[in-house]
C-alpha cells in the first residue's frame, strides 16, 4: 500500500511539473526579412546572438528590401532589413495600419562596389562613366580605356534596395534594356567572375573572385575603393547606410537584440562580414 501511495505521489509531482511547463511562455521568435545585401550579416548576427542567449529564436530570410518592407507593412515580419531608406508612400501605409511611421535604425554602412572581371584592364571609373555604362550610352569598353569589346551589364531586380540606390544615385535615369537582372548579389558577382567583359554592382562584402573597380566623383577627383577609411571619410562616392525598420519602438527581447547589434559585439561582426560599423 505504501509503495502504491509513493507511486501515485511521484505521478502527482510529475503532473504538476508538466503542467507548470505547459504554462511557461514559449520563447518569442523574432522574424527578420528583407535586403539580400544584408542577409549574410543578419544571419551572422542571429547565429552569434542565439549562442549566447539560449532562449532567443531569430529567423532570417532575404528576398530584397522591397519584399521586406512589404512584409513589415503586412505584419509578416518583425524586422525589415533594407539597403535603402523607406519611401514616404511606404511609411504612409505603416501609419495607416499601425498609427506609426515606423522606426528607422541605421545598423551598418556599405560602399556599393563596382565589380569587374579580374582580367579587365580598366583602372578606374567616374560616376558619370558608370551612369553612361549602365544607362546604355557607353556600350564598348574601349570608350573607358578597356578592350574593343561590348560591355555586358549585370544588376539586381527592381525589388532590390541596391537596384534603387544605384539607380537614384549613380545611373540617375533608366537602366539599359540590355542589363541582365539577377536575383541576388552573389549571382551578380558570379556572372561577372565568369564574363571577361562583364560589370556589376553590389555590397562590398560580396566582392570575392572579382576586381573591385576604384570609383571617383568626377574627372578631377581621386578614385577609391570602398574601405573602412574611405567610407568613413566620405571619399568613396557610393556610400550608404544599411537599415533595420520596425513598426513600433522595440521592447523586451527585440530591444535587447537590437541593442546588442548596435553595441560592440554586433558592430564587430559588421566589420568581419565586410561592411562598415555605424560608429
Amino acid at each position: 500500500m505504501k509503495k502504491t501511495n509513493k507511486f501515485y505521489s511521484i505521478l502527482a509531482i510529475l503532473a504538476i511539473a508538466l503542467a507548470g511547463l505547459a504554462f511557461m511562455p514559449a520563447p518569442k521568435k523574432i522574424t527578420v526579412k528583407g535586403s539580400d545585401t544584408m542577409v549574410i550579416l543578419a544571419q551572422k548576427w542571429a547565429e552569434v546572438y542565439m549562442k549566447s542567449h539560449q532562449d532567443a529564436v531569430i529567423q532570417v530570410t532575404g528576398g530584397g528590401s522591397g519584399t521586406g518592407i512589404s512584409a513589415l507593412i503586412n505584419g509578416a515580419t518583425d524586422i525589415c532589413n533594407s539597403s535603402r531608406p523607406m519611401k514616404q508612400s511606404e511609411m504612409d501605409k505603416l501609419k495607416e495600419r499601425y498609427a506609426s511611421f515606423g522606426i528607422e535604425i541605421p545598423c551598418a554602412k556599405d560602399g556599393i562596389t563596382v565589380y569587374l572581371n579580374e582580367t579587365n584592364p580598366v583602372k578606374e571609373l567616374s560616376l558619370k562613366q558608370l551612369s553612361n555604362i549602365f544607362s546604355g550610352k557607353t556600350k564598348n569598353w574601349k570608350e573607358v580605356g578597356g578592350p574593343d569589346q561590348e560591355i555586358k551589364l549585370y544588376g539586381r531586380e527592381n525589388s532590390s534596395g541596391t537596384y534603387v540606390f544605384f539607380k537614384d544615385n549613380v545611373v540617375k535615369t533608366d537602366y539599359a534594356a540590355s542589363c541582365q537582372t539577377l536575383p541576388g548579389t552573389a549571382a551578380v558577382v558570379n556572372a561577372v567572375a565568369k564574363d571577361k567583359y562583364g560589370i556589376g554592382y553590389g555590397g562590398a562584402a560580396y566582392a570575392t573572385g572579382v576586381k573591385q573597380c576604384p570609383v571617383k566623383k568626377d574627372d578631377k577627383s581621386t578614385a577609391y575603393v570602398a574601405t573602412a577609411e574611405t567610407v568613413k571619410s566620405g571619399q568613396y562616392p557610393i556610400t550608404r547606410y544599411l537599415y533595420m525598420y520596425l513598426r513600433n519602438r522595440p521592447t523586451g527581447e527585440m530591444k535587447a537584440y537590437i541593442d546588442w547589434i548596435l553595441g560592440p559585439d554586433g558592430q564587430k561582426l559588421v566589420t568581419e562580414i565586410g561592411y562598415f560599423p555605424v560608429k
